[in-house]
């Protein structure tokens, strides 16, 4: 698979007019703030969203933003085995409100904690819960070696698991008439 076209928060500032911006973070993050004009399709539902995007992409250039690249890139790349050509902003929205541009947030839905903060709690605990039941139930400590063996799994593929099942949680998921009005934005 080719490696999907990037743009740089510089150039996508000029360019931010010509471009329909996806934001394939969790409704959360996305709430917390995201670029001017940019639709919210989490990753997970993309698929959902395929032939919405096929049309919006027929009459003009999409751009994949998401809190730091990486899953723009995954969302790049599924839409290119659809046939549908899209660009991802290299660093997210974490690059682009670092460059001082303006990030609009969503009034109306209370923001939660970014993907990566939501995983570093949820692995921590566990681990520090693995080791204290390791005091009374020695198999107990397997859990921080699980949880520590996942994390370098993680590192090494660039995945993460818990990333994955933390998303599927009511707070970080859109409610489907959300989805649906978004979708039908897209194609007007």
């Amino acid at each position: 698979m080719s490696t999907p076209a990037t743009i740089d928060p510089a150039q996508a500032a000029e360019r931010l007019s010509t471009y329909t911006v996806i934001d394939v973070r969790t409704p959360g993050e996305y709430a917390a703030g995201h670029l001017p004009g940019a639709h919210n399709i989490p990753l997970d539902h993309l698929h959902t969203a395929l032939p919405a995007l096929k049309t919006v992409a027929a009459r003009g250039d999409l751009l994949m933003v998401c809190a730091s690249g990486n899953r723009s890139v995954t969302a790049c790349e599924q839409l290119a085995a659809a046939d549908i050509a899209a660009t991802t902003l290299t660093g997210g929205t974490s690059a682009w409100a670092a460059a001082g541009h303006r990030v609009d947030r969503d009034g109306t839905a209370r923001p939660v904690w970014p993907m990566e903060r939501q995983v570093r709690l949820a692995a921590g605990s566990l681990v520090v819960a693995g080791l204290a039941l390791g005091t009374r139930y020695r198999p107990a400590r397997w859990l921080s070696a699980a949880i520590g063996s996942g994390l370098v799994f993680s590192a090494v593929t660039d995945t993460c698991g818990m990333a994955a099942v933390l998303s599927k949680l009511p707070h970080n998921r859109p409610r489907t008439a959300d989805l649906d009005a978004t979708l039908q934005a897209l194609v007007r």
